[in-house]
């Protein structure tokens, strides 16, 4: 009970689902802009036609391999620079390298030991592997993987598994994300939300259930 009698507001939110890219791991894609370079392409010609939705998608969805995805990538190139450079191109974009952001793990690795945490993303069939290379194996409680489920955001159907794995109603979760399309969808079922663009963007939620220090990072 408050001082005055009254019973203490409750919390608005008893789990957190986590986007994984562009929250926690981010891509250096330095050799792949080189390579396009040398080949005459601008920057982000070779992400632009990989993360295009008739590209992307059957990865996203567990339906083709990787090798499948780069050769997708490969012949939409193909024309502009060759199917050699554009296999070269494709296979750079799918083995560059990644970090998990200390900061963002930081904060997570504390608010999991408080409230079921959920990693909810958009992945390739590698997701495991991937996040046993960043030492994140044990980071959440549940991994939701739009490979393994068929489905990807901002399909609700993968929020509601997401909030299922957790243990809550959706209108208890608060979903993390860093694509305002996959906000949207969050607030329709009733989530509260956060647009990522930076740590801080974490620090007044989070800080709801304790406080919380942002430190300076190297990444």
């Amino acid at each position: 009970m408050t001082p005055s009698g009254a019973a203490p507001e409750k919390l608005p939110y008893d789990a957190v689902l986590c986007d994984l890219d562009n929250v926690i791991r981010f891509y250096d894609v330095t050799h792949v802009n080189a390579l396009e370079r040398a080949a005459g392409l601008e920057e982000g010609t070779t992400e632009d036609i990989a993360y295009s939705p008739e590209v992307d998608l059957p990865l996203l969805l567990g339906r083709v391999t990787l090798d499948a995805w780069v050769e997708a990538i490969a012949l939409r190139l193909a024309e502009r620079v060759g199917m050699a450079r554009s296999r070269q191109l494709g296979r750079a974009l799918a083995e560059a390298p990644f970090r998990a952001d200390a900061e963002v793990v930081a904060m997570l690795r504390r608010i999991r030991t408080r409230m079921p945490l959920v990693l909810i993303t958009n992945a390739t069939p590698r997701l495991h592997d991937d996040l046993a290379t960043l030492g994140l194996t044990g980071l959440a409680h549940h991994v939701v993987s739009s490979a393994e489920e068929g489905v990807a955001k901002p399909d609700p159907a993968l929020y509601l598994t997401a909030a299922e794995r957790a243990g809550v109603p959706p209108g208890r979760c608060l979903f993390v994300d860093d694509s305002a399309e996959n906000v949207g969808t969050a607030l329709a079922l009733g989530m509260t939300a956060v647009h990522y663009r930076e740590p801080a963007d974490l620090y007044g939620p989070f800080e709801l259930y304790g406080p919380f220090e942002l430190t300076p990072t190297g990444g």
